[in-house]
């Protein structure tokens, strides 16, 4: 089964990590690593937003309409000459929506376990998101899923193909209250499908051409 590393090793995920990197003055290795720890992150994140039926119209919304795949399609000419503030104004949005009051949390915990600085971690982050969110727009209009039943089968199915250290992470993050909301999804994730279909790792390198 194709994993996160697979598209992190694929020619449009080794643009992605050259162009993050370049942007942010960072080392292509360290890169990759604080992107394999974040995507499922902001992906638990989204998870734990669309449980409501707001959080769920609210994402769906912005996958049909703002976030549709688009900025995947050149992602040499978004980082040519630094991206753009408008992509980094949108991800900071993006991160709001998705952490609120953690998103320090967030990015500290990310800098703690990759040894990067935090400022870096931000920068990394707020570019992520919109890609992530396109990714997401993408795989919306191949598989034509329209309403949160199916977004939420999704999302649990991208959860379920990470491991178990990922998940980990993912849920010491966003269960930082210690409810065991968070926890209790993941559990059952953890239980989940794992084919390519619905795996993180499948779900990218699909649309990575991998």
């Amino acid at each position: 089964m194709p994993g996160l590393q697979d598209l992190l090793n694929s020619s449009m995920g080794t643009e992605l990590i050259k162009g993050l990197a370049g942007e942010t003055g960072q080392p292509e290795d360290k890169t990759a690593e604080v992107l394999a720890m974040a995507m499922p992150t902001m992906l638990g994140a989204m998870k734990k937003n669309a449980g409501s039926p707001q959080g769920a119209e609210n994402l769906m919304n912005a996958l049909s309409s703002r976030h549709t795949g688009d900025i995947l399609n050149d992602l040499g000419a978004l980082f040519s000459g630094g991206v753009d503030p408008s992509i980094k104004n949108d991800g900071a949005g993006i991160l709001g929506h998705l952490f609120g009051s953690r998103q320090a949390t967030v990015e500290n915990t990310l800098s703690q376990r990759s040894g990067m600085d935090p400022a870096a971690i931000s920068q990394i982050i707020q570019i992520a998101a919109p890609i992530l969110m396109g990714l997401l727009g993408k795989q919306r209009a191949q598989n034509g899923f329209s309403d949160p039943s199916g977004l939420n089968d999704v999302l649990g199915g991208l959860l379920g193909g990470e491991s178990q250290s990922n998940l980990s992470m993912v849920t010491s993050i966003l269960d930082a209250d210690g409810d065991g909301s968070f926890l209790d999804d993941v559990a059952g994730m953890m239980g989940g499908s794992s084919k390519n279909s619905g795996s993180l790792g499948g779900l990218l390198g699909g649309l990575f051409g991998k």
